[in-house]
C-alpha cells in the first residue's frame, strides 16, 4: 500500500478517538493514565524481551555508546516510565483551562480556553522511552497521536504502545488514540508530513538532518527541537569548586542526550587555575578536550576547529574556548548555540541576570548543570521533546503544550449594531 495510503487509514482512526478523547472529562483521562502505567509495570520482562531484540541488533545499525545506551530498557527505566506516567495523570488538567476572561462593556462574557490540539504526529530516533512520554503527554491533553520511531527501536516501541493501548482499553477509550507505526520506512515520515486536515501537528526529534527534511516536506505545522549544543560559562566570579561539578556532570552524566554539554566557556581572569584543576577530571572520566590556542597553551588537549563550535557530539568530547569575559561568552553562545540550554557559573548576581537577559536559548541555568533541562525535572512529569523554536512552543514541552486555544463569547441575545 502507498504510504500516503496507510497514513490516511491510520490518520481516520486517530481523528475518531481525537474527537472522544476532546470530550472526555479529565477524570476519564487520568484513569487511562494509571491504566496504562499498570500495564507498563505488569509487561516489564515483554518490554525487556523486546529491548532484548533490538540491542542485539544495534551493531548492525552501527550505534554509538552513547547511542545504546539511549536505546537500552532496564527494570529501573521501565518502572522510571510507569512513575513518569502516574506523574503526570496527577497534574491539573489543562484541557477547558481559562488561559483570560473578561467582560466586555456591553456585558459579553469573553473567554479564552485551551482545547486539544487533534491529532499530533512524533517522529523519533533511538529512545524508547518516547513511546510512554508522548502517548501519556497526549492522552492528558485530550489529543490522538501517531508515533514513527527508528528502527534501532522498532520492537520496544511496539512493545510499549501496545501496553498503552491496553490501558486505553481499559479505561473505555479509544486505543486509537496511540498509533505506533509498525514499518519504519522513511517514505512513511513524508506521507505524515503532507498528511494535511488529518494530522494537525508534526513533532519531529533526533538528528538535524531528519528534522530538516520533515520541516521541508511539512504542509502541515513542524515544532521542530534541533540538536542540544549546550554551553557551560565559567565565569570569573564563580565558585570554582561549584564550577568543577557543574561542568563534569553536564558533560558526564549522561553524554549521549541533548541537555549534555559540548562547550565549556571559561573566562581568562580564572582560566589557568579552573582548567589545570578539571582537565585531570575530565580525563578520568574519558572526555577528549578539544581547544582553542589559549587553552592548549594551558592544558594539552587537542586543536578544536570551526565546526567543534556548533558540534552536537553526544559523546564523551568537549570543546573548551578561553573568553575575555561575559560579551565574549554570550556572543560565542549566541552564534554557535541550537538554542537549547545554557548555564552561568557565577556568584555576582548581576553577571547572572545579564546572561539570562542576553542569552537567546529555550532554558537557561543559573549555577546548575545544564541536564536539568528536562520536562520531569522541570514538574511536567515527562515532555513531548524540548522545542528550540519559538512559537508556539519552547523548551521542554509537557501537557500544556500540546494545547491550543478556543475563545468563548457568552451573551444574553446580544445583536451587533
Amino acid at each position: 500500500m502507498e504510504p500516503d495510503r496507510i497514513i490516511a487509514d491510520l490518520a481516520s482512526g486517530s481523528r475518531r478517538a481525537a474527537a472522544v478523547l476532546a470530550a472526555s472529562r479529565g477524570e476519564k483521562r487520568n484513569a487511562a493514565l494509571l491504566a496504562c502505567a499498570k500495564a507498563i509495570r505488569n509487561d516489564a520482562d515483554k518490554l525487556k524481551d523486546a529491548n532484548g531484540k533490538d540491542l542485539a541488533r544495534s551493531e548492525e545499525f552501527g550505534l554509538s555508546r552513547a547511542m545504546v545506551d539511549r536505546l537500552r530498557l532496564d527494570e529501573g527505566r521501565i518502572k522510571a516510565m510507569a512513575q513518569a506516567i502516574e506523574q503526570i495523570a496527577t497534574q491539573e488538567d489543562p484541557v477547558g483551562k481559562a488561559i483570560s476572561a473578561s467582560n466586555r462593556p456591553n456585558g459579553l462574557r469573553v473567554e479564552k480556553r485551551r482545547v486539544p490540539i487533534g491529532v499530533i504526529g512524533i517522529i523519533f530516533e533511538s529512545r524508547p522511552n518516547v513511546t510512554a512520554d508522548a502517548s501519556a503527554l497526549c492522552i492528558k491533553s485530550g489529543n490522538a497521536c501517531i508515533l514513527r520511531g527508528g528502527k534501532e527501536a522498532i520492537n520496544s516501541n511496539l512493545a510499549i504502545g501496545a501496553a498503552m493501548r491496553k490501558g486505553l482499553d481499559a479505561a473505555a477509550l479509544p486505543v486509537e488514540t496511540v498509533t505506533v507505526l509498525e514499518s519504519t520506512d522513511r517514505q512513511l515520515v513524508g506521507a505524515m508530513a503532507r498528511a494535511e486536515g488529518l494530522i494537525d501537528l508534526i513533532v519531529p526529534r533526533g538528528g538535524q538532518t531528519l528534522i530538516r527534511a520533515v520541516a521541508q516536506a511539512a504542509t502541515i505545522p513542524v515544532i521542530k527541537h534541533y540538536a542540544g549544543n549546550c554551553h557551560v560559562y565559567v565565569h570569573k566570579k564563580a565558585n570554582l569548586g561549584m564550577a568543577e561539578r557543574i561542568a563534569l556532570n553536564a558533560k558526564c552524566q549522561r553524554p549521549g542526550v541533548c541537555n549534555a554539554a559540548e562547550t565549556l566557556l571559561v573566562d581568562r581572569d580564572i582560566a589557568r587555575r579552573f582548567l589545570n584543576d578539571i582537565a585531570p577530571q575530565f580525563a578520568s572520566e574519558g572526555v577528549e578536550l578539544r581547544g582553542c590556542a589559549e587553552a592548549r597553551a594551558i592544558v594539552e588537549m587537542s586543536p578544536a576547529g570551526e565546526e567543534d563550535w556548533s558540534a552536537e557530539y553526544l559523546g564523551l568530547i568537549l570543546a573548551v574556548k578561553v573568553v575575555e569575559d561575559i560579551d565574549e561568552a554570550i556572543e560565542h553562545i549566541n552564534t554557535y548555540s541550537s538554542g537549547h540550554t545554557e548555564a552561568i557559573v557565577t556568584d555576582e548576581v548581576q553577571a547572572a541576570e545579564e546572561f539570562i537577559a542576553r542569552v537567546d536559548s529555550s532554558s537557561v541555568m543559573v549555577n546548575a548543570s545544564t541536564r536539568f533541562s528536562d520536562g520531569g525535572q522541570y514538574g511536567l512529569g515527562a515532555e513531548i521533546g524540548i522545542s528550540t523554536d519559538k512559537l508556539h512552543a519552547r523548551g521542554p514541552m509537557g501537557a500544556e503544550d500540546l494545547t491550543t486555544y478556543k475563545w468563548i463569547v457568552t451573551g444574553q441575545g446580544h445583536l451587533r449594531q
